[in-house]
């Protein structure tokens, strides 16, 4: 059983740009299954064709903040940049994308090989807007976790990529794809190989980040959206 953790991932950040996604499918080995930890749209151009994208590949989603401020138009909580491409979102997106997102729930717990794996966007303590970075301490790492009776615990929110063990559950955040925030601009995913163990495989893709940043600057996105593509901050 393999099952790819690409995100976050939406992605505050998600998986809205479409050429990173489209270079993840590509790159990406032959899997069972294909989870994202939320926020599929918020920052990138292309936001229907990549919900589109992920229905056409059968993705199962969780709810992220960006996509949550999407369907409910709120941007009181956001900085002034990231509310102006969450509006402009809002306004781009098709009325079936935006059904689709008003679907998506803010947690799922599904069951592969005898595992038990649990997906939220923030953490299973606040679904939206609590973050978990590398580095946590353990008491922080039981704090956020403790009432989830689970095997895998898949996190986004961040985009940055996360491998804990703590109380014998795995955590992870595969990292971004459109909007990775670790300095490394590649697409970022993971690949969770379920057996006997449970082995976990980290790639980075390249894309065309010229592209996609062009594309931004063309819709009249915030440039800064544009440029920290090249520097994955």
């Amino acid at each position: 059983m393999e099952l790819n953790v690409a995100k976050e991932a939406v992605t505050r950040w998600d998986v809205d740009a479409l050429n990173a996604l489209e270079a993840v499918f590509e790159d990406m080995p032959e899997v069972d299954k294909i989870i994202c930890a939320g926020d599929l749209v918020g920052f990138g151009p292309r936001p229907n064709e990549v919900i589109e994208a992920m229905k056409k590949k059968n993705v199962l989603c969780v709810q992220g903040n960006h996509d949550h401020a999407v369907i409910n138009k709120k941007v009181g909580s956001f900085d002034e940049e990231t509310a102006k491409a969450i509006k402009w979102t809002w306004k781009n997106l098709k009325k079936e994308n935006l059904n689709y997102l008003k679907k998506i729930r803010k947690k799922t717990k599904i069951n592969e090989e005898g595992y038990e794996i649990f997906m939220t966007h923030g953490t299973p303590r606040n679904h939206l807007k609590e973050s978990l970075f590398p580095g946590a301490s353990k008491r922080a790492l039981v704090n956020m976790t403790q009432g989830v009776k689970a095997d895998i615990i898949v996190l986004g929110h961040t985009h940055v990529p996360l491998e804990q063990t703590i109380q014998g559950k795995l955590i992870v955040n595969p990292g971004g794809v459109g909007q990775p925030r670790d300095r490394n601009p590649d697409a970022s995913y993971m690949v969770l190989k379920l057996g006997d163990e449970k082995e976990l495989t980290h790639s980075r893709v390249s894309y065309d980040i010229d592209t996609t940043a062009q594309e931004i600057k063309n819709v009249g996105l915030p440039e800064k959206l544009a440029i920290r593509l090249h520097f994955g901050w």
